[in-house]
């Protein structure tokens, strides 16, 4: 059996019509959208609205220390738009067209941070199984799902924002983690908070990973931990007792899927 896995499409639309090529089924782990393009500011949903050059800013303020600068900036973005929302849910409408097309069947698919969930059943069409908090039999292995990240400490979401990243308080991202049955791969989008798999080298920062995902790994020794959100890792991959745990790396980029063989 062998199943690719890919993660942090962000648009790559071309090289998500060749993910399956070869396997058995295409697992997606999210970031489908192609949001910010912080290698070519004029594409990207904000590139589309905005332009390239304020892109350039906003990009420039998000690497910088200043969070209230950005945040001043980003909001001056939106006020200068009549109807945001509407903008941007007309933008992602566009891109999950393209890209649900070009999933082969079966995927298996969990939803990212850059994503919005509730517009998935709209767009996935036969063969793709939208999964968050579920579980599912391939191969005769059992791989369970859980999408988008979690919300930094001490953060809130803006439910009326132009546009509501996926993202979940810890303790809801722990409960979806406990529910699921005893699985032998584990997919989310959300990295374990392991220091190197959760460093990225290129932002020189950490980002935020999961501690319920480490127990769980160290509770059930599942084959795989999979996972994506990470687009520069210190390491790639880490063993946590008998699970290989895989950044399957940032597909936009690479064009590349992980595969994964039993």
């Amino acid at each position: 059996m062998r199943v690719h896995v890919v993660s942090d499409v962000h648009g790559n639309v071309e090289a998500l019509k060749r993910a399956g090529d070869g396997a058995d089924a295409l697992v997606v782990l999210g970031d489908l959208i192609d949001f910010v393009d912080y290698h070519d500011h004029g594409r990207g949903i904000l590139g589309r609205v905005f332009g390239a050059e304020k892109v350039a800013r906003f990009a420039e303020l998000r690497r910088g220390p200043q969070l209230s600068e950005f945040g001043a900036y980003v909001r001056s973005l939106w006020a200068s738009l009549a109807d945001p929302a509407k903008v941007v849910e007309e933008a992602v409408r566009e891109q999950y067209a393209e890209l649900f097309g070009a999933l082969t069947a079966p995927t298996y698919a969990t939803p990212g941070n850059v994503d919005a969930p509730h517009l998935w059943p709209e767009f996935a069409g036969a063969g793709v199984h939208v999964l968050d908090g579920d579980s599912v039999e391939i191969g005769g292995l059992t791989f369970g799902f859980v999408g988008g990240t979690v919300l930094p400490p001490g953060a809130t979401l803006r439910k009326h924002a132009a546009w509501v990243p996926y993202l979940r308080e810890a303790e809801d991202y722990a409960a979806a983690v406990a529910a699921l049955p005893e699985v032998d791969v584990l997919c989310t989008h959300l990295p374990p908070a392991v220091p190197e798999l959760i460093y990225d080298v290129v932002a020189r920062r950490p980002e935020l990973g999961s501690a319920a995902l480490v127990e769980r790994i160290a509770a059930d020794q599942p084959r795989w931990s999979l996972f994506g959100h990470v687009h520069q890792p210190l390491a790639r991959r880490v063993r946590l007792g008998r699970t290989e745990c895989v950044n399957v790396g940032h597909f936009k980029r690479t064009g590349q899927p992980y595969a994964i063989r039993w």
